[in-house]
């Protein structure tokens, strides 16, 4: 498909090829199809098993700290009106508790700034003298902060709980431009419209709904009775490598013509996205609703011209039912690319390739089913995939 954002006076053109399905030919019964474009590395195939790491992953806490790692306020009660108390702080480095500060609680309150950064603790506790020790919750704007492989902190850097009853247009810019989902019969227009567009309840809603037929000028001149809904953070948010997460929800639907994606696309202010797909997508989370317990990662680069290569650039084991809340995390290093669903290792790839280098924006589509996927009278509309939250570290 190709996706065009326009805003203001600026039009930019992005192709959303991961909304195709042709990235599940073997599910369908049919052989591979390699993608268009694209330029074949013809080193590529003969490389193909040094790409691929063991599927496992180490274990990692998630605790809360201040924003900058430097210093956070701890405070709490104690059952004694004075009485010492000691502020730890677990270095992942050392394996153990180091004693960060100690305070005296006064009419059975602490309270004290406590610095990190020189010991790098990733989680705190407060001992106050022959007392039970207290757990410090400290959070920042995306609330409670992972650790990394090396024992230091993500730093958020963009996050939306979608509070309130409003999109935040500082942050996302809603697909319009006549851009369109689905295939040449049963196709979808993308509006900015409340009815495919809204906040509400704490989530994010992109529906896709049908009504009375209309044009949907642009790509296609051509009237149709779908309309749905998709926004990015186009020219708003763009971040090279880091943790992004995202809990969605989508229609419980087990017939084909449903088709949802939480994705990352080039910032076309620094890389050119007419070369895609060797400039390159990160599909986090593809889901189809002829496949109910499925989800599909997918990195879009030169690969491509090689068709879908389960464990490089694709997965087609990873379980997420549709109906419930699932969450989704892209953990994206120059030389590591790594998507976890519900907590579990679904895709690495150890590749490093040049398409992710460069700063990428977000975005969340509900689109109607193409291929093998298709819509049918008993697709249930409308249908609607929600976002509980986004949250981006570096």
């Amino acid at each position: 498909m190709t996706l065009r954002l326009r805003r203001a006076a600026c039009t930019a053109v992005l192709a959303l090829a991961g909304l195709g399905l042709t990235t599940l030919p073997a599910l369908a019964g049919a052989a591979p199809e390699p993608h268009d474009g694209g330029q074949t590395d013809l080193g590529l195939a003969a490389a193909l098993p040094a790409l691929i790491d063991p599927l496992k992953r180490s274990a990692t806490r998630t605790e809360s700290t201040d924003p900058n790692q430097t210093k956070v306020l701890v405070k709490g009660r104690t059952r004694k009106a004075r009485t010492v108390v000691r502020i730890k702080g677990w270095v992942v480095r050392r394996d153990k508790w180091v004693v960060l500060k100690k305070v005296r609680s006064k009419r059975h309150r602490y309270a004290t700034r406590v610095a990190l950064g020189k010991v790098g603790a990733t989680k705190l506790k407060a001992k106050p003298r022959k007392e039970r020790a207290q757990a410090i919750a400290i959070t920042d704007s995306c609330g409670v902060r992972p650790v990394k492989a090396d024992g230091t902190l993500w730093s958020c850097t963009f996050s939306d709980e979608f509070e309130g009853n409003a999109l935040d247009r500082a942050k996302w810019l809603p697909q319009t431009a006549g851009y369109t989902t689905g295939d040449a019969t049963n196709f979808a227009c993308y509006r900015d419209d409340p009815a495919n567009v809204s906040v509400a309840g704490g989530t994010l809603r992109l529906t896709l709904t049908e009504g009375e037929t209309k044009p949907c000028p642009g790509l296609r001149d051509a009237p149709t009775r779908f309309s749905s809904g998709s926004v990015s953070t186009y020219r708003l948010f763009s971040q090279r490598y880091g943790r992004f997460e995202a809990r969605t929800r989508n229609t419980d639907a087990s017939v084909s013509g449903l088709h949802e994606a939480f994705w990352l696309w080039p910032d076309d202010r620094f890389v050119d996205v007419t070369k895609w797909p060797t400039s390159g997508e990160i599909d986090v989370a593809e889901t189809y609703s002829r496949y109910p317990n499925l989800v599909v990662p997918f990195l879009h680069t030169k690969w491509d011209a090689l068709g879908p290569l389960p464990g490089v650039n694709t997965a087609w084991h990873c379980a997420a039912s549709r109906g419930v809340y699932n969450t989704y995390v892209l953990e994206w290093a120059p030389k590591k690319i790594e998507i976890f669903v519900n907590g579990k290792l679904c895709l690495r790839n150890t590749s490093g390739d040049q398409a992710f280098q460069e700063p990428y924006i977000i975005a969340f589509t509900q689109g109607i089913g193409g291929a093998q996927n298709e819509y049918s009278d008993a697709t249930p509309l409308p249908a609607t995939y929600e976002v509980d939250y986004i949250r981006v570290w570096n």
